[in-house]
């Protein structure tokens, strides 16, 4: 599956919603569809939003009914919780659509993805992905452990919006996907300190994790750039390293702000990074050399 491909379609998409350029955005993606079937649901759900946004509901509809009829689903709240499809809300096919959806919904446990450095491991970065990204994300992300002794255990979410796109919506059931994913760590990891790791979503569920000490305890954790949520009201123990990194210019970094005072009085360190929006730094394994020194 070409997962770059779809990637880069979306982040091209993006640029031209963000640029009000809402009917380019739909010609790309008539253009570009074909090779991507796999991800059918995610490109109705994005064409759908495209057309209502542009003032054609029914439209919308009929290209979300269309992939639906022939098994596309989506988590209702992707549907129900869209403000670009405020417009179907109300009507009763959108209605029918949303429980003819809900019956499809399923979860996918899936092993670890792991990697081990050439030499004895002295730490294990567990690294949770973002909303809509894959355990081979992190790898690409994170694989700056790797060359500083550490391994690389990339989780993904059992956890499903559409076919392809897996996220953590809750407390409950990341921690139960990521105890079902240690258990699963070859033996030469046994005792090996752990680190939680994760970006945006899984950056929220590595923190939570941490400090939770659910479902087991952490030496440290890193999270980039975090979609924080509601924290937990104490610490569950010594981190180290405990640091949570953002880009200045990330859309989430108000919430990073908002939640200082408690994430500092847990021990973490909070590092704004210059011109850097809703992403990993080019130097981000030069970070990760300092961090895990």
């Amino acid at each position: 599956m070409d997962t770059s491909r779809f990637d880069a379609l979306v982040d091209r998409i993006e640029v031209l919603y963000d640029e009000d350029r809402r009917r380019d955005a739909i010609g790309l993606l008539d253009a570009e569809s074909p090779g991507l079937e796999a991800w059918a649901a995610d490109l109705a759900h994005i064409k759908a939003c495209l057309l209502a946004v542009t003032g054609d509901p029914d439209a919308a509809l009929r290209v979300l009914q269309d992939a639906s009829a022939v098994g596309a689903w989506w988590h209702p709240s992707i549907l129900t919780d869209d403000d670009d499809l405020t417009a179907l809300r109300e009507r009763p096919e959108f209605r029918t659509l949303v429980e003819v959806s809900r019956d499809r919904v399923t979860a996918d446990p899936r092993p670890p993805l792991v990697l081990l450095p050439d030499g004895p491991p002295v730490g294990v970065v567990v690294a949770l992905h973002g909303a809509g990204l894959t355990a081979a994300h992190s790898a690409r992300d994170w694989a700056g452990v790797l060359p500083l002794n550490h391994a690389l255990v990339c989780l993904e979410s059992s956890q499903r919006m559409s076919p392809m796109y897996r996220t953590w919506p809750d407390r409950d059931h990341a921690a139960a996907d990521i105890a079902r994913a240690l258990e699963q760590l070859p033996t030469e990891l046994d005792g090996v300190p752990l680190i939680a790791a994760g970006f945006s979503a899984g950056g929220r569920v590595a923190l939570d994790w941490a400090l939770t000490a659910r479902p087991v305890q952490v030496a440290g954790v890193i999270a980039m750039a975090p979609a924080l949520r509601e924290l937990p009201t104490t610490a569950a123990g010594s981190l180290s390293p405990a640091s949570i990194l953002i880009g200045a210019d990330d859309g989430l970094v108000e919430t990073v702000d908002q939640a200082a005072e408690r994430l500092t009085g847990f021990g973490c360190t909070i590092e704004r990074l210059p011109g850097l929006g809703h992403g990993f730094p080019t130097d981000f394994s030069d970070r990760l050399a300092e961090l895990l020194r």
